[in-house]
């Protein structure tokens, strides 16, 4: 065999081990040892983990808003605002779109709870857990885009593919149930905008990747698909799997491939979830109160499988609204939001009630909230006139967090007296991302990942723990 030939016959691994007397894989077996941890999925298995220290939260749940709600519609009024309705404001800052007057909100804002923390008629439900909630008005992002805010505030990072919050917490504290997925995404009818890369595990084992659930469907042969396989029985498919994992495993043993690991870990999860999956998604055997009190809508139904399966060890639980953009308003904003904080609002009520009942609030962090907000100046046609609705707005918003190891009944931060901008504690999704880990038990610094030379983390050079909203 000429060198030519013989140099393509061979992968990298075995031309070092060949090389230079074996000289080579000295320096293999150094870069192995620099990505050693990028390099473990725990063999197939997300096993259980400790955090840094004991966190008061053990599980998440996130209510993603896509799109965009507006925060001056929802949890942070603005007399002014109806003030100047139909006036020009002084100052506006630059909008992607064009925007005129000062559009006051069409919503009653009244004071709930002992708190007293004004909330929009529009999650009057919700409102009467006001004081287990944190409201946090002070919100930013970097750009008024969906696509990039939509990596900021999942993946902590608009630009680069970045493992996502829920794979990160994966990571950190492993899983309760091995025969269930760690960390689950459900949004009925389709994807939203950016698809799975809003649950991404990106350079992390594939092991901790959300899995996603078309909620949708109400048969659980749909909902979730292949569940069952109609030809083989049980022990036949152990057997062919056993079998697949030795190939695959001869296969690992000439290369270091993560995908490869991630698919044994795939057809294992698989193989178990034929166990626990079908019940966990089974809501039929709820009372009936709580079946009422979640609603037979879509989104009562994965709300109540949401937490079926937290209660069962899943780790964290994504709730989107819809396919696409459901909440991005840029006309009409007075039926649209309506129309979709009723589709939502007392299913989140019955969670907020039905974690409580069970014991499960003080250990399970809620968190709500879109990747921006939305002007308060109305938008403008290309004719120039009103849409009745409202452009993008990163400059300032609103998320809410509640339960496990937040301080209820608060407000932090505030934006300028017509909703543009953060003007008081202003809070990043950095913040944002160091204070959830900080409730489940992790310093978000020392929470990382050697790839590529390099230790990452969630909050990558940013970030500080949010302690006036803990409790």
């Amino acid at each position: 065999m000429n060198t030519n030939s013989l140099l393509n016959s061979l992968n990298r691994r075995e031309l070092l081990k060949r090389s230079g007397m074996g000289l080579g894989s000295l320096g293999l077996a150094s870069l192995l040892n620099d990505d050693a941890h990028s390099l473990q999925a725990d063999d197939g298995l997300v096993t259980k983990k400790s955090p840094h220290f004991p966190g008061k939260a053990k599980r998440v749940i996130h209510f993603f808003l896509n799109g965009g709600p507006s925060h001056v519609d929802t949890f942070d009024p603005k007399p002014a605002l109806t003030k100047y309705d139909g006036k020009l404001l002084e100052n506006t800052l630059t909008t992607e779109r064009k925007t005129g007057a000062a559009y006051a909100s069409p919503f009653q804002f009244q004071k709930y709870g002992e708190s007293g923390i004004e909330v929009s008629e529009l999650f009057s439900k919700t409102a009467q857990h006001i004081d287990d909630i944190a409201v946090i008005r002070s919100m930013s992002a970097e750009v008024p885009n969906h696509e990039p805010s939509l990596m900021l505030m999942n993946c902590g990072d608009s630009v680069q593919a970045r493992p996502s919050v829920g794979a990160w917490v994966l990571y950190g504290l492993g899983t309760e149930n091995q025969n269930l997925p760690g960390f689950i995404a459900m949004c009925p009818s389709g994807l939203p905008i950016k698809d799975n890369e809003n649950w991404q595990a990106s350079f992390l084992p594939g092991a901790y990747q959300g899995t996603f659930v078309d909620s949708q469907h109400t048969e659980i042969s749909k909902l979730i698909e292949n569940i069952d396989h109609p030809h083989i029985s049980r022990k036949d498919q152990r057997r062919q799997l056993d079998l697949l994992n030795r190939w695959n495993q001869r296969h690992l043993e000439t290369r270091n491939d993560d995908r490869l690991n991630a698919r044994i870990h795939s057809y294992e999860l698989a193989f178990r979830m034929q166990q626990d999956a079908a019940v966990a998604f089974d809501i039929s055997d709820e009372p009936k109160h709580i079946q009422e009190a979640y609603g037979s809508e879509v989104h009562g139904r994965q709300t109540l499988i949401a937490r079926r399966l937290l209660e069962r060890g899943v780790r964290y639980v994504q709730l989107w609204h819809g396919a696409g953009q459901p909440w991005d308003n840029h006309d009409n904003i007075e039926a649209n939001h309506r129309k979709l904080a009723s589709q939502i609002d007392g299913p989140i009520a019955a969670l907020l009630s039905d974690l409580k009942q069970r014991g499960m609030l003080e250990e399970t962090l809620v968190v709500w909230g879109g990747e921006f907000g939305r002007t308060p100046t109305v938008e403008l046609s290309s004719e120039g006139k009103s849409k009745l609705g409202r452009d993008h707005n990163h400059y300032g918003f609103t998320v809410w967090m509640a339960g496990g190891g937040i301080k209820g009944g608060t407000v932090y931060g505030a934006t300028d007296e017509f909703g543009f901008a953060a003007t008081e504690n202003r809070m990043t999704a950095h913040d944002l991302h160091a204070t959830m880990l900080h409730t489940l038990g992790f310093d978000h610094e020392n929470l990382t990942y050697r790839y590529a030379g390099r230790d990452f983390r969630l909050t990558d050079v940013h970030g500080r723990v949010i302690r006036e909203i803990l409790s």
